[in-house]
């Protein structure tokens, strides 16, 4: 298995796991009353932009002719 397919479920996995943490951080403020904290970009749209690239990536590398070095 390539770099790029080994890691499209290492990155699913961590940014579900992000976007679990940052839900929580907002639902904690909200419960407190506070608002909730900024977020510049939200972990899902970063995770499938992450995964997007990836996929691109090994798309590119599966389908070039295999190299001698």
């Amino acid at each position: 298995m390539c770099v790029f397919c080994a890691a499209v479920p290492i990155a699913g996995t961590l940014g579900a796991m992000a976007n679990s943490k940052q839900r929580k951080q907002i639902h904690l403020a909200e419960e407190q009353g506070n608002p909730p904290p900024r977020v510049k970009i939200p972990a899902g749209y970063a995770t499938a932009g992450v995964i997007g690239v990836l996929v691109i990536c090994s798309a590119i590398y599966h389908t070039q002719t295999k190299l001698p070095f």
